[in-house]
Formats: structure tokens, sequence, C-alpha cells
């Protein structure tokens, strides 16, 4: 099972300056509760670490979030305030139906295109579990905050594609 204990994940090394950074939140309106605690983790770890702006998208479901980062980068990927990176966020609980399965897929899929064809990394912070309990268990219980975890990985994102300017 993954874990954050056996990953160097949380650690975030200094000197990552974010202070000119756009980060664009798109989060899904189901399952709110969870969602909320995810958008919360992720704030207050982009916050701490000073990033620029945070900008926050509701989408009515997973199924909808690639196309909202999309749009979002057509009608800002030529300003200043473009953004540096997209973190999605959602949670996917597994009902009766093949539902679960055709949406976990499909924002899969979209989220890996979106990473292929887009200039600033989109992080797929979306839950995709088989009940309620598993995904309290992934907003600060025994498998970590993985709201947090989402707002690390786009920070170590940043850096590393400016590594590639240097």
């Amino acid at each position: 099972m993954a874990t954050v204990s056996n990953s160097n994940l949380l650690h975030i090394p200094a000197g990552i300056p974010l202070e000119d950074a756009c980060i664009v939140i798109v989060r899904t309106e189901w399952n709110a509760a969870i969602v909320d605690e995810l958008e919360k983790g992720c704030r207050k770890v982009l916050e701490e670490q000073g990033t620029g702006s945070i900008v926050t998208i509701n989408v009515p479901g997973a199924f909808e979030i690639p196309f909202a980062i999309r749009a979002y980068w057509d009608a800002h990927k030529y300003r200043d305030t473009r953004p540096k990176a997209f973190i999605a966020l959602g949670t996917v609980i597994r009902g009766d139906t093949p539902h679960f399965d055709y949406v976990c897929k499909a924002v899969t899929d979209g989220v890996v295109q979106l990473n292929l064809t887009l200039p600033a990394p989109s992080i797929f912070g979306i839950l995709t579990v088989d009940n309620q309990e598993q995904a309290e268990e992934r907003i600060g219980g025994k498998h970590g905050h993985k709201g947090e975890e989402a707002a690390i990985t786009a920070i170590k994102m940043i850096a590393l594609q400016k590594s590639f300017a240097r």
C-alpha cells in the first residue's frame, strides 16, 4: 500500500520561489465536504510557501475538470498571470453502477492529456475511493492529507520546470 511514510514527498526543498506564481485549483461540487477539506489542506501549504496567487474554479463534477483546466489556460496563456500549475481536486466514490469506472478513467485520461499538451503541470488530487471512510482517511487520517500532497506536488513540479530553464 502506498503511504507517505515511504516517500520524500512531504519534504519541500528551501528556496523554491513562488511569490510570482499563480496556481489554479479546479475542484468539484460533488462530495463537497471532502473536497472542501482537500482544498483547505492544499491552500494551507500553498499559502505557507508564499504562493503569489491562488485561484479556485468550481465545476459540477470530476468529468468536467479537464475542460475547465484547458479553458482557463486558453483564456490566460498570454497574460503575465498565467498559471504555473493546476491542481485538480475531487472525490469520486464508488456506487452500484459502472459510472464510477467511466468517470475515473475519463478524468485520469483527461489530466494525463493536459500534462502532455499544456506547458503548465496539472496535478491529480482526485480521490477515487470505494466509500466515505476511505475518503476521510485521505484528508488527514492514516493515509495523510491528499490536498496537502497535491500542493506539494505542484510546488515541486514548478521547481522542476524552472530548473529546465537554467
